[in-house]
């Protein structure tokens, strides 16, 4: 068991990407930041930006997080299904092991999806990514680049701080060209209706 609560912990610290978490609301309006209308970077075609944007979420291990996994054979793996739809809002979770096993400098633990992740902090859940509204369909880029280079929360100016383990520090330096061809490509995936539930607080 203990090899197991150790193998859990150690995945989830190498978690690489986005788990911005949904409050009530979908996403910003547009009071939160002036609607842009989002362009591939210059020098590249449409195509070529989704092209670029899918080799990036792909690498950056967005899946890890913000894709439901199924068990196989072989562990977890990616239900493409539900591609980038962050964590599923049916999904019941288990009940919380005793304060003790999540206290600070204790396990962090993860659901069964691997989408869901409890820690000092509380629970936190990986956003829909897809376009939907219930995602990034009311976001605009400025929301989405400041959310993932800024660790800003629905990528609002003055937003609280992301939830752990979204690992923005390792994406301050990204080029504000790689994060719009990230946008393009996530625009371009199949819109899916998943409403993220809202952190809950240390049990």
């Amino acid at each position: 068991m203990k090899n197991l609560l150790l193998f859990v912990c150690l995945f989830s610290l190498g978690i690489f990407f986005l788990s911005c978490q949904a409050d009530n609301k979908t996403g910003p309006t547009a009071s939160d930041q002036a609607a842009v209308k989002p362009v591939a970077p210059a020098g590249m075609t449409k195509a070529d930006s989704i092209k670029r944007g899918e080799y990036l979420v792909t690498t950056m291990g967005c899946n890890d997080c913000h894709t439901p996994k199924m068990m196989t054979a072989q562990g977890p793996a990616p239900d493409f299904s539900k591609l980038l739809s962050g964590h599923p809002a049916s999904e019941v979770l288990p009940k919380m092991p005793d304060k003790s096993v999540i206290a600070p400098g204790q396990w962090m633990l993860m659901s069964p999806s691997l989408t869901a992740f409890v820690g000092p902090w509380g629970t936190s859940f990986p956003a829909n990514l897809t376009p939907d509204a219930t995602g990034l369909g009311n976001w605009t880029f400025e929301n989405f680049d400041r959310a993932i280079r800024t660790g800003k929360h629905l990528g609002a100016e003055n937003g609280r701080p992301v939830l752990p383990p979204m690992p923005w520090q390792n994406l301050v330096n990204l080029s504000k060209e790689d994060a719009a061809n990230m946008w393009q490509y996530l625009k371009s995936i199949k819109p899916i209706e998943n409403k993220v539930p809202n952190p809950l607080p240390p049990v």
